[in-house]
């Protein structure tokens, strides 16, 4: 599997099913390389992988992360090769160990340490028994990788990581520690929005929820933020930092930095609609940065 410089990062929940197959569609004539999704209180991630795949032809569809507390190992390596002999190599496994809230809270479920539990998760998919015919090749995993004891796991066990909520500094961090020949696809909120406060308010907005899970104020803190980063929604300089908003140009600017620290494939959450449970993207601001001549 070889992902293009660019993939779209989107809460396929706000879609009806059909929907869900129509934007995948109108993603893949863009051009972008690979459609990210989440999974949270909404669709199997698993389940709704399969149907992208069948609405699409060539794009690579990822879980952008699937929670290892949803299932067991067995099961899902046995969806993951499953999705990738379906869809002859098309589907990207992206595993994380989600957050307390949604693990213990929504789920009912005691949560582990992550680096410790994801390490058991990942040698558990290895020894997995399958019998049912291969994909045609290996299939790939990645991991939602923030601290270092994290990404330094998705060197030694896995294909790569898939950073969310980061900085080009993180990315940078994260190259280092991955080293050569690991997938680092970063995703990076993006909004077309030039009037500061306009924006910097959309932006809070987006980043509420993740201000209230320690996973991501964590690593905001080994990034250089403080606790009066996180006071109010979010000071300027962590809403800047985190969500790249302003002309094309500026956008153009922050994606190019996080390929410079090392991106392989950058994945552009693209924000739309407020107000709403999950917003859908901004599908005009999408076709704006799309890599395919059809975005015209």
């Amino acid at each position: 599997m070889e992902l293009s410089k660019l993939g779209v990062w989107a809460g396929m929940d706000a879609f009806t099913a059909p929907e869900a197959a129509a934007f995948a569609k109108r993603v893949e004539g863009w051009g972008y390389g690979a459609l990210w999704f989440p999974e949270a209180m909404g669709r199997n991630s698993f389940v709704h992988a399969a149907w992208l795949l069948a609405n699409t032809n060539t794009l690579v569809i990822a879980t952008g992360i699937a929670n290892i507390y949803a299932r067991d190992w067995v099961a899902a390596s046995g969806a993951q090769k499953a999705l990738n002999e379906q869809s002859g190599g098309r589907f990207l496994l992206g595993l994380g160990v989600s957050h307390i809230p949604l693990v213990e809270g929504f789920r009912g479920q005691h949560y582990g340490k992550p680096v410790e539990t994801m390490r058991a998760y990942l040698e558990g998919m290895k020894k997995a028994h399958y019998t049912a015919p291969p994909p045609p090749e290996t299939p790939k995993t990645v991991i939602a990788a923030l601290g270092p004891k994290m990404l330094a796991l998705a060197a030694e066990q896995a294909d790569g990581a898939h950073p969310y909520n980061v900085t080009p500094e993180h990315t940078a961090q994260a190259r280092k520690t991955l080293g050569l020949g690991k997938l680092l696809c970063p995703e990076q909120m993006i909004l077309a929005e030039s009037d500061p406060a306009k924006a910097r308010a959309k932006a809070r907005a987006s980043l509420k929820i993740y201000l209230s899970l320690p996973n991501y104020f964590n690593n905001w803190k080994r990034l250089g933020f403080t606790d009066a980063d996180f006071a109010d929604g979010g000071s300027d300089r962590l809403i800047d930092a985190i969500v790249a908003w302003g002309d094309d140009e500026a956008i153009r600017r922050r994606l190019q930095a996080h390929w410079d620290a090392g991106a392989d494939q950058v994945c552009i959450q693209a924000l739309g609609g407020l107000g709403t449970p999950i917003p859908k993207p901004d599908e005009e601001l999408l076709k704006r940065f799309a890599p395919g001549a059809s975005a015209s």
